[in-house]
């Protein structure tokens, strides 16, 4: 009897041991890779704003822009260095980024995030490519996307704060490429896809469908067949992110977590860091249960042959406001 007792002691010591040591495996594996992905952003030196192309400073409905309103009004606050602190509510931008062989690439995606822990909810929207607004440190008026060809991240975070005129908190810039394979590392993600359509070799059926990272890729990139172009892809897009962080939430698997850390570290880079990551898993993921989703509204126009998306100071006025009411406590 004795000797039985002995044995599974030494089991369940060998087992606990072997916990331990994959568990420490696992942690060294994520902060590693953290760091990996880790990218601090650099500040934007404004530049003037070129006068090609604006004539008054009116409303975007006249294909201007209104420098005189485009200028930033953060404050020193809201401009410092953030930190979690008690579940503080935060903002994140996320750049889904088609990059090229020798080209930095434009950004193909631009979706905001507000987060708040208090209101167990996530507020997203996407930022339309053609948007006409101010390049900050670009000197020029351009779409909101270039600003990335540009600058890079620096410069669309910029930009963005600017158009919005509220901080971004974090970034993370997903290359599109990767963003797929991360997708099939979770499984797939499920959509329930309003219309069907064809698109580069793929049928896309019309209601429930379980996408895999490739066809994922594609579903989120048609925009020529969709009855609302470009704001039917922000639509599919934000499905898409979604899925995403509902499946990020639930990870709890070792297996998991070990197969995305490779797809994240090659298609990822933020400015989040691995403290704050580990606050995020252990004191923000419980209690986020809801996503919402709005879309920004505007027109598009044709200025010296190009196609901008143009959104009234007012629409910039009402966005700004609803990401200050859901990040208050």
């Amino acid at each position: 009897m004795r000797k039985w007792v002995i044995i599974l002691t030494s089991v369940f010591i060998v087992v606990v041991l072997g916990a331990a040591g994959y568990a420490a495996y696992i942690y060294q594996s994520v902060k590693t890779t953290a760091h990996q992905i880790y990218e601090s952003r650099d500040t934007v030196q404004p530049k003037p704003v070129s006068k090609e192309g604006i004539t008054t400073p009116t409303t975007a409905a006249t294909g201007t822009v209104n420098t005189a309103q485009s200028s930033s009004t953060l404050t020193t606050d809201q401009t410092q260095p953030f930190n979690l602190d008690e579940k503080k509510p935060f903002t994140v931008l996320v750049l889904g980024v088609d990059q090229r062989e020798n080209d930095r690439g434009r950004s193909d995606a631009m979706i905001f995030l507000t987060v708040n822990p208090a209101k167990q909810s996530i507020l997203m929207f996407n930022i339309p490519r053609d948007t006409r607004t101010e390049i900050v440190g670009h000197g020029t008026v351009d779409k909101i996307n270039h600003a990335y060809a540009f600058g890079g991240v620096n410069m669309s975070v910029k930009t963005v704060e600017r158009f919005l005129d509220y901080p971004v908190n974090y970034y993370i810039k997903v290359n599109m490429e990767g963003f797929a394979h991360l997708i099939d590392s979770m499984g797939g993600v499920e959509v329930d896809n309003p219309f069907s359509f064809y698109y580069e070799g793929h049928q896309f059926d019309q209601g429930d469908l379980n996408l895999n990272g490739e066809e994922a890729l594609l579903y989120s990139r048609m925009r020529y067949d969709d009855p609302r172009g470009d704001m039917g892809r922000n639509t599919r897009q934000r499905q898409i992110l979604k899925q995403v962080i509902k499946n990020s939430l639930k990870i709890n698997n070792v297996v998991k977590i070990e197969s995305l850390l490779a797809d994240v570290g090659n298609s990822v880079k933020t400015d989040i860091t691995f403290d704050d990551m580990k606050t995020f898993l252990t004191d923000y993921r419980s209690d986020l249960k809801q996503i919402d989703q709005v879309e920004i509204s505007g027109e598009g126009q044709r200025i010296k042959g190009i196609w901008y998306y143009l959104v009234s100071d007012k629409e910039r006025s009402r966005i700004h406001q609803m990401i200050k009411d859901h990040l208050q406590l």
